[in-house]
């Protein structure tokens, strides 16, 4: 007890990191608070890019310390470039309002800074799904390796509509081992309903494809995703809500698809009526 007593004390009068730590929202008020509580005490600035919530993930963030911004949605990339560019430390730590810095990960991080800046530029950080209902990670958890450690006048995010990923451009990231915990979904309604929407967005801005390649994609896109989520990313080892897990991310990327062909084909009806037009006006003349 006495050296969790000490380890608390050393923490919070310990300075803060040369760091600045932001995150986009909308609508996290059941969630944010874990996530800003995680890494209030060591960064020395926690910045919070709203982009319309109608709850109190705002003031919660305040009350955290947070500097709170509001930014209207332009996409994924879009909205971490415009967080990371509100940042005021050069090194910069992103995460999600369903996320937590483990304090495995905290340590880490407070043992990079302290012989002053980091060695490398970036450094990856595995990110662990977390069930609805659970606290912790399945014992043998998928982990997701992204570089989420940075310092920005090297690396900066892509400002996509539909990926959030950084432009590495040969910078090679070191990987951090301790975690951070994703507590992606609050249920499994939740998860079945995330996924569709994700589908629906990622459909609407992703570039037009050939129709040939999504018709032979709809028939192998469900199973080869499915296989991908239960086995390669072991969610067979989270019995039956990890095999629900699977189907519902399967079935994102089917939909993806599906909604991808649809688009196709209502992009090509104003092409065909303008040709028929054209030929009928050619048999007129």
């Amino acid at each position: 007890m006495n050296a969790l007593r000490q380890e608390s004390v050393r923490v919070q009068t310990a300075p803060p990191l040369p760091l600045s730590c932001f995150l986009i929202t909308k609508n996290e008020a059941d969630r944010i608070r874990r996530t800003l509580t995680a890494v209030k005490d060591w960064v020395t600035d926690l910045v919070v890019v709203d982009c319309g919530s109608t709850d109190h993930t705002c003031d919660i963030a305040r009350e955290l310390g947070a500097r709170v911004i509001h930014h209207d949605w332009e996409g994924f990339g879009a909205q971490k470039s415009f967080a990371e560019s509100q940042c005021t430390q050069d090194w910069v730590l992103n995460i999600d309002a369903d996320e937590v810095v483990s304090p495995a990960l905290a340590d880490e991080i407070r043992a990079l800074f302290a012989a002053g800046a980091p060695q490398l530029p970036a450094y990856a950080l595995r990110i662990l799904d977390v069930y609805p209902g659970a606290e912790q990670p399945r014992l043998w958890a998928d982990d997701y390796v992204q570089p989420r450690l940075y310092d920005r006048r090297s690396v900066r995010f892509d400002p996509s509509p539909v990926h959030d990923s950084l432009r590495l451009e040969g910078v090679r990231p070191g990987r951090l081992r301790g975690p951070v915990l994703h507590f992606s979904v609050r249920s499994m309604d939740d998860h079945f309903h995330k996924s569709l929407e994700r589908a629906r967005y990622s459909a609407a801005h992703s570039r037009l494809k050939s129709p040939m390649a999504l018709r032979l994609r709809l028939v192998t896109e469900f199973p080869m995703a499915f296989l991908r989520y239960y086995v390669w990313r072991r969610h067979f080892t989270g019995g039956l809500t990890g095999f629900q897990v699977a189907v519902s991310a399967a079935f994102g990327r089917f939909a993806r698809i599906a909604l991808m062909l649809e688009r196709n084909r209502s992009a090509a009806e104003p092409d065909l009526a303008q040709s028929a037009s054209a030929l009928r006006e050619r048999r007129r003349g």
